[in-house]
């Protein structure tokens, strides 16, 4: 059996090894070399495949749950999803989020995940009391930014190269509702988008749909979706799963014609100004969650998803440059988010910064990287950065001019000796 990440490429063998107990993943551990852990494989990328692949997923106990503090404490192989079947009903809620609730705890933290609240809370690191680890040598070490701050900074964001997350202590929030209080707002250009997420800059949660290919005067539209949990009380939360994909589709299917037929339904469905609606906890923050197997919906050779950041004072620049660009080369992507970040913080391979992000899904196809080298290009020129954890393809000498920290993430790797041990992929492919 060969794991794949999310995006179907690229399309590897590699050998699987699982775990149940801590005297097995110890052994495991000891007699391979050049192994990366591996979640629920919804990296879009490279970052968790290798020719040996460590299957954490299956280590997935529920451990405890102090009441008093809303701390629970898991085994790294706990889905998000998991975690929110038993505790919305309970009043709590995740901390920070990402756009999908079906990746595993360890995988939060290996990639220090984000969602529509960073403004706020910050990345997935800042819910975290402490994490054991095991390293390459098979001691378990209890991490915490205030014990053992180095290895702290490299793991969340580290991508599972310094070590196998084996458990978690996180903080969740108090909530009062399964619902959420959303504010669409419709926009008609890109300034108009900026001025938007400004305006509401004090709700808990933001994101924006854009149509990236919007073309002149219409560049940079969108529906932005602002919001806060209900105060009802109502908490019976039970997920909803939907229709499955039931097979790969031709690649033909996925076009410049059927991006702008679904942009436009899209973007008609939101009335002109400002609308209010009442929506649920899995279509405000996890709307693809809906779909099974939605990544086949890009044909037999898979996808990627480019995802960037650009820091504040660069942002409207350069999106609009580089919105421009996608749309002059058709290659559009029907699920293009733009969010608002505020600060960064200090693990050395976190990717958020205090800006903007926009993230596009394009199918793999003739002449794509070469646009996404472009694309980097403009990215660079405005101080930006890409994230590693949609990636696939970007070079060493781009990866490490948007992030400053790499020399000490690369030092503190060696000085361990987890470069004898872990890698992935993408880790080779960018000198990590």
């Amino acid at each position: 059996m060969s794991l794949l990440s999310w995006g179907l490429y690229p399309r590897v063998s590699n050998k699987v090894f699982k775990f149940t107990s801590i005297n097995e993943l110890k052994s495991l551990l000891r007699s391979n070399s050049d192994i990366i852990p591996f979640g629920n494989g919804r990296s879009y990328g490279d970052s968790a495949l290798n020719t040996n692949v460590l299957h954490v997923k299956p280590y997935d106990y529920f451990l405890d749950f102090d009441e008093s503090l809303g701390l629970l404490k898991v085994q790294a192989g706990v889905l998000l999803s998991e975690i929110l079947d038993s505790y919305v009903p309970k009043g709590w809620f995740l901390k920070v989020t990402p756009g999908t609730k079906l990746i595993t705890v360890g995988g939060a933290i290996a990639s220090d995940v984000h969602g529509k609240n960073h403004h706020v809370e910050g990345c997935f690191s800042e819910c975290l009391k402490e994490f054991e680890i095991m390293l390459s040598d098979g001691e378990i070490v209890t991490c915490s930014k205030e014990k053992t701050p180095e290895l702290f900074k490299a793991t969340c964001g580290g991508m599972g190269l310094t070590g196998v997350i084996i458990t978690a202590q996180i903080y969740l929030k108090k909530i009062e509702s399964q619902y959420i209080d959303q504010t669409t707002i419709k926009t008609n250009n890109l300034q108009e988008t900026f001025n938007a997420f400004e305006q509401y800059q004090d709700k808990p949660y933001s994101v924006a749909w854009i149509d990236c290919l919007a073309k002149e005067k219409s560049i940079g539209k969108c529906l932005l979706m602002v919001g806060d949990f209900k105060k009802d009380g109502d908490l019976d939360y039970r997920s909803k799963t939907g229709p499955s994909i039931p097979f790969t589709f031709p690649s033909f299917a996925l076009n410049n014609y059927t991006v702008k037929a679904f942009n436009w339904l899209y973007y008609k469905k939101a009335p002109q100004g400002i609308s209010k609606q009442k929506v649920s906890i899995d279509s405000f923050f996890y709307p693809l969650d809906a779909i099974g197997h939605w990544n086949r919906i890009y044909g037999k050779n898979g996808f990627t998803q480019y995802q960037f950041i650009l820091p504040k004072e660069t942002s409207f620049e350069g999106l609009q440059k580089i919105l421009e660009v996608i749309s002059a080369s058709g290659k559009g992507s029907f699920l293009a988010v733009l969010k608002l970040y505020g600060k960064s913080n200090e693990n050395y391979l976190s990717f958020p910064i205090e800006g903007y992000s926009l993230a596009l899904d394009f199918k793999i196809e003739p002449g794509l990287f070469e646009l996404l080298d472009a694309l980097d290009e403009i990215v660079m020129t405005y101080k930006g950065r890409i994230y590693l954890t949609k990636d696939v393809r970007v070079s060493k000498t781009t990866f490490e001019k948007g992030y400053p920290q790499i020399e000490t993430f690369r030092q503190y790797r060696k000085n361990q000796k987890m470069d004898k041990k872990f890698h992935s992929l993408q880790s080779k492919r960018v000198g990590i």
